[in-house]
């Protein structure tokens, strides 16, 4: 992968980064408020594993008046109506860890839901419009080159991350929020989340799926592309890092959708 691509690749992360961004920052307000509340719950870290998100529920008065902040802290199934969010636990949410058939059908759900096909061809046109590999050249033939590639690229990270070496290493494919703490304080747990995770009985270990898996799926990837187009040390560890990249806004953005939601859409 050339630095074209690199850059084209996070011009959606980027832009996405941006958007939570400037929302979070006017969520936080709000969501300082309700950690306040009397009647507030404080979700801790150590959680026990959830399969899916929560459905998204309804703001429910406490007897105090005050917003229930642990419904404020649920996870939605999907982030804004379109995007799967299947992988992040609700704050505070205890489940039993997953099976080996869960995990796979976890990275399946992530793989094939429709909004998937939408995204790759977005990717797929902004890398096919920088020309980044001529060998496909443009067009519609050119699109669908692109296409596939992008398409195998995300498909067999997911399952690498996701599924396979999850289920090898007995770690956790899921997103565990915080939801506590200031706007710095999560967005740096969110990120370490790429390095960090849990294993299968809730404890604390590295995350081996995610970084042997990015760079494992960074290897695979390199053996369908074109030849001239694979490069060497540099190329590989510029793909690996795009992905890393990608997951790291992926994990930021799940963090902060609740808070998100709440001020998009609550219900007061």
């Amino acid at each position: 992968m050339t630095c074209c691509e690199l850059l084209a690749h996070s011009r959606l992360s980027a832009a996405a980064a941006v958007f939570a961004a400037l929302l979070v920052s006017n969520a936080q307000q709000a969501s300082a408020q309700h950690q306040l509340s009397p009647g507030g719950a404080t979700p801790q870290d150590g959680a026990a594993p959830d399969l899916q998100s929560q459905p998204d529920s309804a703001i429910r008065p406490s007897k105090s008046g005050k917003v229930d902040d642990e419904d404020n802290a649920k996870q939605s199934k999907r982030i804004l109506w379109i995007f799967p969010n299947y992988r992040a636990v609700s704050a505070g949410t205890q489940l039993p860890a997953l099976s080996l058939r869960e995990k796979f059908w976890l990275a399946t759900q992530g793989s094939f839901d429709y909004s998937s096909f939408i995204s790759v061809g977005i990717q797929a046109g902004i890398v096919q419009a920088t020309n980044t590999y001529p060998e496909f050249h443009q067009g519609a033939a050119g699109f669908a080159r692109y296409y596939w590639h992008t398409f195998a690229d995300a498909t067999v990270e997911n399952y690498l991350t996701g599924a396979i070496l999850p289920v090898v290493t007995h770690e956790d494919p899921r997103y565990y929020t915080l939801y506590r703490g200031g706007f710095l304080h999560r967005t740096g747990y969110a990120v370490s989340r790429l390095w960090i995770t849990k294993n299968d009985a809730g404890a604390r270990r590295i995350n081996f799926s995610e970084i042997l898996g990015s760079g494992v799926a960074t290897q695979v990837s390199i053996r369908y592309y074109p030849r001239q187009e694979r490069g060497g040390a540099a190329d590989t560890f510029e793909r690996w890092a795009s992905a890393l990249l990608n997951d790291g806004v992926g994990n930021i953005f799940q963090e902060f959708w609740p808070d998100i939601h709440q001020k998009l859409f609550h219900h007061h």
